[in-house]
């Protein structure tokens, strides 16, 4: 069983930070990869970032610039600072992890931008 829990969202005025954490637990191949997804009301769960276990990451157009993906490898963590925060950022985030052919999800963690 793997269980990814995710902390870290909150509300924010447009233009701040924040830094979302995502620590997994269990069982799961030693290469993998993580990443966040996000959902806003009334749309599709899209790509946010990604990192591979070698460290290569990959950004969504809309975040280019503005968020970071990285993780701890020796704690299972991976990390998402996010910056320069825009009210269409406003979703819930979710964490994800890729072993294998498995693709294990967090429960989401709500982050608001405010204009």
């Amino acid at each position: 069983q793997v269980r990814l829990v995710e902390s870290g969202g909150g509300l924010v005025q447009a233009g701040g930070s924040l830094r979302l954490s995502c620590a997994a637990s269990g069982r799961f191949f030693s290469i993998y990869t993580m990443g966040w997804y996000r959902q806003a009301p009334g749309k599709q769960r899209e790509l946010v970032a990604t990192i591979r276990s070698g460290g290569s990451t990959n950004y969504a157009d809309s975040v280019k610039g503005r968020f970071t993906i990285s993780r701890d490898s020796a704690e299972d963590t991976v990390f998402l600072q996010m910056n320069s925060l825009k009210p269409e950022d406003t979703a819930v985030y979710y964490c994800t992890l890729y072993s294998g052919p498995i693709n294990y999800w967090g429960q989401g963690t709500q982050v608001t931008v405010s204009s």
